[in-house]
């Protein structure tokens, strides 16, 4: 099979790879209907993260399952599948608690942009379809593996709920679906800080109420003249920099929260947190918890996730699709094998 490998910052290719076979008898096999690049995968394609060795890359996917292992019950062979970017059992004790991110035996995909994939734990981390779906709706499936759930985390994370103020940082596909966690979860003002004009219409459609161009103190006190002068009662980080962490403390209100979910490149200045009762949750998207709600959701096309795929190329072209979104041509690329 084929699929892609990161050799080095700037460096992806499509390669023949191994095909994935049955290793454990909790895997499964699944062949790749859609895939994607994701914004924590540029980490490495733009160097800030190292590449000691080419590595297949990828943890997106949705697809139909072409084998299973000798103890998996709850999906079959035939199965159109989704399951979250973290691996997870979901019958351990922190599992059972509705933190399946942290899964005592959590494991990771050898590469997901790719033909096939083999799935650790099976049971636990895949979600079928009740039928195979129309193939409008794979782009917002395939957003359920990852940023669909990791948006609706950032929302729980920070206690979004009707009546709450919500200023969401970061318009990439993360941030563009935590506007729609945040709609759907009832907040009455839904800012979305983002300064391209293409992302704007994405943010609205999803339920944005206002959009602030303006970063640094100029955006944070755009937030307190929406807010009675105070700051947002939550705050969604998705992008992870330093910066971004810096503009979600400027912008929530004394008391409020931040929901905490782009990849960490950066400190928080806990003393300020500390003094003003600023409440800091988040981390990696719990999505096995979250995924059979979102997939109901987008089965019922309530939510139209996939609206972050601006791009659409074959698995082949997967360079471009790094390309893409790293010159910030694209919010986000879904490959098709």
């Amino acid at each position: 099979m084929f699929g892609a490998v990161i050799h080095a910052p700037g460096d992806v290719r499509y390669e023949e790879r191994a095909d994935p076979i049955i290793i454990e008898p909790a895997d499964a096999v699944v062949r790749t209907v859609a895939a994607c690049v994701c914004g924590s995968d540029l980490w490495r394609y733009r160097g800030i993260s190292p590449v000691p060795r080419p590595t297949p890359i990828g943890h997106e996917f949705c697809g139909v399952v072409e084998a299973v292992g000798d103890s998996v019950t709850t999906v079959t062979v035939g199965d159109f599948v989704v399951g979250g970017f973290n691996p997870s059992d979901n019958t351990c004790p922190v599992c059972r608690k509705g933190a399946h991110a942290n899964c005592q035996h959590g494991a990771h995909y050898d590469g997901a942009q790719a033909e096939r994939i083999r799935i650790p734990w099976a049971d636990g981390t895949l979600v079928a379809t009740p039928e195979p779906p129309a193939d409008d709706l794979i782009p917002s499936i395939l957003a359920l593996s990852d940023v669909m759930c990791t948006g609706w985390h950032a929302a729980v994370s920070a206690g979004v709920g009707p009546g709450r103020s919500v200023a969401v940082v970061g318009d990439g596909a993360v941030g563009l679906c935590a506007v729609i966690a945040s709609a759907q979860l009832g907040a009455d003002v839904v800012v979305a800080m983002s300064r391209h004009e293409p992302r704007q219409r994405v943010a609205r459609e999803f339920g944005a109420t206002h959009v602030i161009a303006e970063r640094g103190e100029d955006g944070a006190a755009k937030v307190r003249e929406l807010t009675e002068g105070i700051g947002a009662d939550c705050v969604l980080e998705c992008v992870g920099t330093e910066d971004a962490r810096l503009q979600a403390v400027a912008c929530v209100r004394d008391g409020g929260n931040i929901g905490l979910v782009g990849v960490p490149h950066g400190e928080l200045p806990v003393n300020d947190l500390f003094w003003r009762n600023v409440g800091v949750k988040g981390g990696p998207a719990h999505c096995r918890a979250y995924l059979p709600q979102l997939l109901d959701l987008v089965l019922a096309r309530t939510i139209n996730p996939g609206l972050v795929f601006d791009l659409e190329l074959p698995l082949a072209e997967v360079a471009e699709a790094y390309a893409a979104m790293d010159e910030r041509r694209a919010i986000k690329s879904l490959l098709r094998p």
